[in-house]
């Protein structure tokens, strides 16, 4: 397959114009484009930093096949390919985008790509993260709840959303790559987050989550501080927020787990969450260019619960 067959573009609604009914095809599998392209649509491509996003789809007899976003500083994010297309694109953005710090895709789409990456640039791909994405079937409220209860996060509580939101990407292992004063007013803006409330009213866990778009919504991310896990919060906020985007309208609630974290993919499951497909992350060493790549940054969010 030819490089060519790749087209780029830095014009968000191009790429919708192109790519928006591919991607709505398959809500659930496609969720991370979905909301993240929603975001920059509606928040402008500011919040992500510096550089402007990029965008890409693979074309083929007039139909689009599959599509990549990146929006820097964060890793490629691409749709699932064969290992051909896998090398197709590899050779495109070794051309465009030498120095691409990683990758986050379907397992196979993640390996394919990084063999691929690897034989194109003589760098190395190093795994860092084995994630799953969950859908919520039966909604299974934790028994018994913990004490206190659930209400939506507003103004009065935008210091502690930058706060949580700083320690979470620091407790999965990496820094906010995405200013936590800009994801708070924008989560704050739609009810984006939910806290609970201790009986005292102080909170104790927070569940953001995603805008609905193409009758999907994810639930991103997840965080109780540490001197408060294993009380419930993170189950019971968890748990609300996903009956709460259900009797909104939504026809999937979604969310993402760190395979290497048992105790939240046991959590999510016991209340009603089903896996639906495993992704990876891999980070790049460019031996061109050396640097230290990010660890797994996330764009999907998940649970440090």
């Amino acid at each position: 397959m030819r490089p060519d067959s790749w087209h780029r573009t830095e014009d968000l609604d191009r790429f919708l114009a192109r790519a928006g009914g591919f991607l709505r095809s398959r809500p659930a599998l496609h969720t991370v484009p979905l909301t993240v392209t929603e975001g920059l649509r509606t928040g402008g491509a500011r919040t992500y930093g510096d550089d402007p996003p990029v965008f890409g789809t693979l074309e083929r007899d007039g139909a689009v096949r599959a599509a990549y976003f990146r929006t820097p500083p964060h890793l490629l994010y691409v749709t699932g390919l064969t290992p051909e297309e896998a090398d197709s694109l590899a050779a495109h953005l070794s051309v465009l985008d030498g120095t691409l710090p990683g990758v986050n895709a379907d397992r196979e789409t993640a390996a394919s790509f990084a063999t691929a990456w690897r034989t194109r640039t003589g760098g190395t791909a190093t795994l860092r993260q084995r994630q799953r994405l969950y859908r919520l079937g039966t909604s299974t409220p934790p028994e018994p709840l913990p004490p206190g209860r659930a209400r939506v996060a507003g103004e009065r509580d935008r210091a502690l959303l930058v706060r949580w939101h700083t320690e979470f990407a620091e407790a999965i292992g990496g820094r906010a790559l995405r200013d936590s004063g800009d994801w708070a007013d924008a989560r704050i803006s739609y009810g984006g987050v939910t806290l609970w409330e201790a009986p005292d009213g102080t909170p104790v866990s927070m569940a953001g989550v995603t805008p609905t778009v193409a009758g999907q919504a994810r639930v991103a991310p997840v965080y109780t501080p540490s001197h408060l896990r294993g009380r419930g919060y993170a189950g019971a906020v968890t748990a609300e927020v996903g009956r709460a985007v259900r009797d909104a309208g939504a026809q999937e609630v979604l969310l993402f787990t760190d395979l290497a974290n048992p105790t939240s993919n046991g959590l999510y499951q016991r209340i009603g969450y089903r896996p639906v497909a495993d992704f990876a992350v891999y980070a790049f060493q460019d031996t061109r260019s050396p640097r230290d790549p990010q660890g797994p940054q996330d764009p999907q969010g998940q649970s440090s619960s």
